[in-house]
Parts: structure tokens; C-alpha cells; sequence
């Protein structure tokens, strides 16, 4: 089972990782770019040495950029490695989803080939995991046809051991955006070849439009050329095979439409927000099937002539797999890995999120406050209202509005009347007084410590999986089910009353306490809750608190017997 601080290593991890994803896009030159991913892993992704042997247009590969070791670097940077060389190395060793690792102890036959290499001396692992200094591993990058685009060397964890799955899927991840930004890397200097060669003489302009006509229609990536101004602004004029291909939209649809007809509803102010000169924006473009993909957009102006019409040159990346892998990530960082509930951090997250500082004695007073301020015709601090305690109704009264009704009364004490927020108010006692608030039913369970102490972990995690379940079950569906940690389990239910609330304690209870059936052995574990009231003015780990000391009050009220019975 996750620890209680994975989710945040792995949160961190995901930051570095977005962080170092984003400086590939800085990079304008290829040269830039190379260095970039070199220097990106060394800073973000824990290795101390680094390189991108890149593939020649012969086919075999050269060091292109180095990070890590200046000496090293002096070395080998500009040395080539033959291509059957290379293939070798890809099909030796352990394949990690993509990943080719080479232990030292299959590496040796490699040492007198001719693909250039870098190795330190120290001394041997004690460890089964810990790196040796000659493990090799080798990312591979590929271009969206499949071809190799190049090889990422990685050596030298800072951990000295060596990487674990989420190691592993971060490099890989890196390695696949790498490989788009080499790629776009290199379809922006043919790109800025052909726009060079626009700007020259007539016959230099005829020979550069026809490269830019190639390299627009084959770019891997999607491509529009779209109307600058007017009325016409935004309209569709030429798409790319890649581009049509991408939104199951021919050509001819196409030009039928601008951007903002595609975008998706939620991503219409983004577009609106990106500039027309080197803009970029992520967002979701819509598909001839009424389904959405995740796009990134890339603008830039081209003018036809010299002196002609301007047009919008947008590159439209297909980023739907990145997207995917961001919310498998982040969903990983926020859930417990065994039982798929939010985890601590997400509960204290959600729990925070309807909080505010106002005390509720604050909101009330406030409240009253103001209205005895509306009957006796003075404001909040006390100064009589314009025109006498009933106003006179005259149209140049502050407190006139040309409707024909006063300007309305602020009851928030001070707060915007116009803040959405939803203040949250706890009941006043155990009796239902009416008020409906965010109760936070804190569980723990009976009985779980002699299960996981007599058949083992595994009976314990069954248990612990199929109680989620129940759970999950008896809530509503706005209802938020936790996981803190161990055998604790946290409720969210808003809009209860005390009754309710300790009705919804009954039912979850009387749905853990039925037998459990693992490996053909039935358990029985027993539930006790705490009610506490989520109320503004205090913080997350309060309630919370509140709400565990409430449920040691309540399992001390009842019998080891009654207490395992549920």
C-alpha cells in the first residue's frame, strides 16, 4: 500500500516533470532544443549524466548534446555510432514499456563497439537494485510514422538505484515529448527556410512557396492557413492532410469554418486569449463524430508578397495521449492506490475548498446586523441613509435606483455580495434544529487489526477494498467517500440536518457489519462513526479532528462485543 507522503513525491514528480516538459517548447533552434532535453533530464528527472545521440539523414547516430560532465562532454559530443550498433543495443537486455536497460552484467560485451560511451569507476552495488556504473539505459524517441528519431542515454541516478516504475514513466513520458520537440524543432527550420526564401526576388519566392507547400501538406502535424482581419477573420482557408485526418473533417468542410466554430464550449475564452503573433494555446478542437480531442495550437503571421495580405499560419499538435497520461498522473497523486478513493490530501482539498475564514458567529451577527440597520433607515456604521429612514425617493438619492426600489441591503458584514461562495453553518446541537450543513462522518473499523494480524495483508486489503465499496454504495452521488489512511475511512454529505446525518451513520454502519467473503473465508469487522460539522472559520485538519475525537467518544460508549458487531 501507498505511504502517506507518496501521493506528494509523486505530486512533485508531475510538477518537475511539467516544468522541464515546458522548456522544450521555449526552444527555437533544433541545437537549442537538443541541449534542452539533455539539461531537462539532468535537472528534473534525478540523473546525474545525460545525452541525445540523434539520427543522421545516413542513418547512423551521432551525440548531439550532452549535460552533466563537461569532460565527458568534450569527448564524445560529435562522435557517431554505426545504426546496426545501436539496433543491438535496443534488443538486449529488459524492455521497460519502451525503456531498453542494459545491467553491467550483459553490458560488457558492448564495451569494444563503435557506439561512443562514457563510463566512471566505483565500486559495486550491494543493493539488487542499486546502479552499477556500467548499467546502461536508453530511451528511444520515435516520430509519429514510427521511424527512430533518436536515442536518449541516461546514466548515474542520484539515488544510486535504479528507477522504479514512476521513474520509469516519467523518463518515458519525457522521452515521448522530447521527440515531438525535435520533431517540431525541425519543421520550424524548414518552415523558417521557406518564409526566408518568401521575402527574396520573384523566382526565389516561386521556389520557396513550393517548399512551403511541401512542407505544410506532409508536416506530421496538422496545419491551417486562415483569414487576418475583417469580417472574414479566423475563417479556414487551407488545411493539411494531417489536420483533416485529425478531425475526420474533409478539406472542403473545413474551409466552411473557423477556429472558434470547432472549439469546445469551455475553451472558447482561450482561444479568444491567444495572440495571432506566436500565440499558443491548449485546448479541444471538435471531431465530425461530436467527440473532442485535445489540441495544441501555434500561431504565426505569414504575409502572401512583400507588401501583401497577412495571414494566420496555426500548427495544430495532437496532445490527447499527453492529456491522458496528465490526468492518469494527477489522478494517481489524489486517490489511494488500493481502494480508488480520494486520499488525505484530496479529502483536505475538497473539505478546504467549502470552507472559508468567516467565523459562523461572524455571518450571523452580520446578517442581523444589517437588517435591523434596513428597518431603522441607517447603514451598517451607524450614519442615517440618505432622505430619512424611508428614504424620499427623490432620483438623486444615493439610495434611489431607476427601477423604482432601494439599492439592496448588504448582509454579509462586509463580505462582496456578489462572492458565489456557499457559507458552510454547523447545526447549534445533537438535536435537528433544521439547519442543513456539510456533516463529516469519520469511521474507523472494529475488528480490522485481529483480521490483518490472523490471515494477512492480503485478507486485510480485501476487506478494506469491498468496505470502499460499501461505502461508496450507501452515499449519494454528490457524497465524497475517503480513504485517510489504515482502516479510517471519512464521509462528506452536504445538506444534512443532525438527524440526518445520524441516520446516514446507521445505514453505513449496518452495510460494513454483513460478512465478507475472501478466498472462500468469511470476515466480519464493525464500524464506529463520529459526526462533525464542516462550519466556515475553521480549518480542514479541525473538523477533521472534531470529527475523530466525536468517534472515540461514541467507540468508548459501547463494548468491545457490541462494538465488533457494528
Amino acid at each position: 500500500m501507498e505511504t502517506e507522503s507518496e501521493p506528494y513525491v509523486r505530486l512533485a514528480t508531475l510538477r518537475q516533470l511539467h516544468r522541464v516538459v515546458a522548456d522544450l517548447n521555449t526552444a527555437r533552434s533544433l541545437a537549442d532544443t537538443l541541449q534542452t532535453v539533455v539539461d531537462g533530464i539532468v535537472t528534473g528527472l534525478g540523473y546525474e549524466l545525460a545525452c541525445v545521440n540523434l539520427v543522421r539523414p545516413d542513418g547512423d547516430l551521432v551525440v548531439a548534446a550532452f549535460a552533466g560532465d563537461p569532460a565527458a562532454e568534450a569527448l564524445i559530443t560529435g562522435r557517431v555510432g554505426s545504426r546496426a550498433s545501436w539496433e543491438r543495443r535496443l534488443t538486449m537486455g529488459e524492455n521497460w514499456d519502451g525503456l531498453r536497460f542494459i545491467p553491467h552484467t550483459e553490458g560488457w560485451v558492448l564495451l569494444e563497439d563503435d557506439v561512443p560511451q562514457w563510463h566512471t569507476d566505483g565500486p559495486d552495488p550491494r543493493f539488487e537494485d542499486e546502479w552499477h556504473p556500467e548499467d546502461r539505459l536508453y530511451a528511444p524517441m520515435y516520430a509519429s510514422g514510427g521511424e527512430l528519431l533518436g536515442v536518449i542515454s541516461v546514466d548515474r541516478p542520484r539515488n544510486g538505484r535504479r528507477p522504479g516504475a514512476w521513474g520509469r514513466e516519467a523518463l518515458q513520458m519525457y522521452a515521448f515529448q522530447a521527440a515531438i520537440a525535435i520533431s517540431n524543432a525541425r519543421l520550424r527550420a524548414n518552415m523558417q527556410r521557406a518564409l526566408v526564401r518568401l521575402e527574396r526576388e520573384q523566382q526565389a519566392l516561386r521556389a520557396s512557396e513550393e517548399s512551403f507547400r511541401q512542407a505544410f501538406e506532409y508536416a506530421p502535424s496538422g496545419m491551417a492557413i486562415a483569414e487576418m482581419g475583417g469580417d472574414q477573420h479566423g475563417r479556414l482557408l487551407r488545411t493539411n492532410d494531417a489536420l483533416c485526418r485529425l478531425l475526420g473533417r474533409p478539406a472542403s468542410v473545413l474551409r466552411r469554418y473557423s477556429f472558434s466554430d470547432l472549439v469546445h464550449p469551455e475553451d472558447i475564452g482561450t482561444l479568444l486569449r491567444t495572440s495571432a503573433e506566436g500565440g499558443r494555446a491548449e485546448l479541444r478542437l471538435g471531431r465530425r463524430d461530436g467527440t473532442y480531442v485535445w489540441v495544441s495550437l501555434r500561431n504565426s503571421v505569414v504575409a502572401d508578397a512583400a507588401d501583401g495580405p497577412r495571414f494566420l499560419l496555426t500548427h495544430v499538435e495532437d496532445i490527447e495521449e499527453r492529456k491522458r497520461h496528465e490526468l492518469q498522473l494527477a489522478h494517481r497523486a489524489s486517490h489511494d492506490s488500493l481502494t480508488g478513493l480520494p486520499n488525505s490530501a484530496e479529502l483536505r482539498a475538497r473539505l478546504s475548498a467549502r470552507l472559508c475564514r468567516m467565523p459562523q458567529q461572524t455571518m450571523r451577527s452580520a446578517a442581523v446586523e444589517a437588517l435591523d440597520a434596513a428597518y431603522e433607515g441607517r447603514s451598517v456604521d451607524g450614519t442615517v441613509a440618505p432622505g430619512g429612514p424611508a428614504g424620499n425617493g427623490d432620483p438623486g438619492d444615493p439610495g434611489f435606483r431607476y427601477d423604482g426600489f432601494p439599492e439592496p441591503f448588504d448582509l454579509s458584514g462586509g463580505v462582496d455580495p456578489y462572492d458565489h461562495h456557499v457559507h458552510a453553518v454547523a447545526p447549534a446541537s445533537d438535536v435537528d434544529d433544521g439547519t442543513k450543513g456539510l456533516a463529516v462522518l469519520f469511521c474507523d473499523l472494529d475488528g480490522f487489526k485481529s483480521i490483518n494480524d490472523r490471515f494477512g495483508h492480503h485478507t486485510g486489503d480485501a476487506v478494506l477494498i469491498e468496505v470502499a465499496r460499501r461505502l461508496t454504495t450507501g452515499v449519494r452521488d454528490g457524497d465524497t467517500v475517503a480513504r485517510l489512511g489504515g482502516d479510517e475511512f471519512v464521509v462528506l454529505a452536504d445538506g444534512l440536518g443532525a438527524a440526518d446525518a445520524a441516520d446516514l451513520a446507521v445505514r453505513l454502519r449496518n452495510a460494513i457489519i454483513p460478512p465478507i467473503r475472501v478466498d472462500g473465508r468469511a470476515v466480519r469487522v464493525g464500524a464506529s462513526f463520529g459526526i462533525g460539522w464542516a462550519s466556515c472559520g475553521m480549518s480542514a485538519d479541525e473538523v477533521l479532528r472534531s470529527a475523530d475525537q466525536r468517534m472515540y467518544i461514541e467507540k468508548r460508549s459501547r463494548s468491545k462485543a457490541h462494538r465488533r458487531a457494528g
